[in-house]
């Protein structure tokens, strides 16, 4: 080391907590967040989702409640997913303007107006009695084309319901062209598509499946979820859907996807949302139950991550909790 020159020293700038703030290169906040939300046909009280610690099952009456205390929190939207009381092959509560998620959906919109953004999950698979994301032709595979019209009903129903942004999830090719179509012809020209372009066939979604009671009864995903091996068919998806009228994107999984994310912030000019999924929603709660972690720290590291890695807008199921720790650090 040279007395002739003053020598750089990091550690500097780390020395006190409103140091480290004042100096951050990522800053996260409620309004970056939006909680998943599942509620439930049929059931007196909200049902504790034993994969999930935390989070609910919900009746309309407790999601409004906890819609409310994320909207108070700062969380900026909310995302639902409706379990029904009958399923059938076609999904026929999906767009039933006396489904779940619609009177939900229209539950929320009387309670929050514009203090939150409410959004719906478009798919098929928690309306199945398959458990698919689709309408099956007789061999027992998805018929994408019939199933893009059942998208296309779906999201009219839930922008009529009160959704502001309607979420297609099921990977099917042509998917956000047949649903802005859809709600154009509608009059719904306002209601924004985040579509899930980037969705792999992933082992996360495991306690997500217990949640809305979605599993498949036979096969699995992979003929239309992507491959977990692959990374540049993730910006082909992401060109496609913004072609067709996207107008945000999302990654999913998150964590252990923290690269597809930062190649699609960097490739594109639209809000870019990553889900941090069920499975890894779980294993930090079990590792923390087991005293092996730091809940809080770990939590707010992950979302600080995903946020780093380009993450406009996260999904996450600590959200609210999220918001309430960001407001009083």
């Amino acid at each position: 080391m040279s007395a002739q020159f003053p020598v750089a020293r990091p550690r500097r700038l780390r020395r006190a907590p409103a140091l480290r703030r004042m100096v951050a290169e990522t800053r996260l906040a409620p309004a970056d967040l939006v909680l998943p939300m599942f509620v439930k046909e049929g059931i007196a009280e909200p049902q504790p989702v034993a994969s999930m610690p935390g989070v609910f099952q919900h009746t309309r009456d407790s999601l409004r409640k906890a819609a409310h205390e994320a909207a108070e929190a700062g969380v900026g939207g909310i995302i639902l997913f409706g379990v029904p009381a009958v399923k059938d092959g076609a999904g026929s509560a999906a767009d039933d303007p006396d489904g779940i998620v619609q009177r939900a959906l229209r539950d929320l919109a009387a309670d929050l107006g514009d203090a939150i953004v409410i959004m719906s999950d478009l798919c098929l698979d928690e309306y199945t009695d398959h458990g698919h994301c689709g309408l099956l032709t007789a061999a027992g595979e998805i018929d994408n084309d019939a199933t893009l019209e059942r998208y296309a009903s779906i999201a009219v129903a839930q922008a009529e319901a009160g959704a502001a942004v309607v979420g297609p999830s099921g990977m099917m090719d042509g998917q956000v062209a047949a649903i802005r179509t859809a709600l154009d012809g509608a009059g719904h020209s306002d209601v924004a598509i985040l579509s899930y372009s980037v969705k792999y066939a992933s082992a996360y979604y495991g306690p997500f499946r217990d949640a809305a009671e979605c599993a498949p009864q036979f096969g699995d995903r992979s003929t239309h979820q992507q491959d977990p091996a692959n990374a540049g068919e993730s910006l082909r998806e992401v060109f496609l859907d913004l072609d067709e009228g996207a107008d945000m994107v999302m990654v999913k999984p998150a964590g252990a996807y923290l690269d597809i994310v930062r190649r699609v912030r960097d490739a594109v000019d639209v809000p870019v949302a990553a889900y941090q999924v069920s499975g890894e929603y779980a294993m930090i709660e079990a590792a923390a139950e087991k005293g092996w972690i730091d809940r809080e720290r770990t939590i707010m590291e992950s979302l600080m991550s995903i946020r780093r890695a380009g993450a406009d807008i996260t999904l996450t199921y600590w959200a609210t909790e999220a918001a309430v720790l960001l407001a009083s650090s």
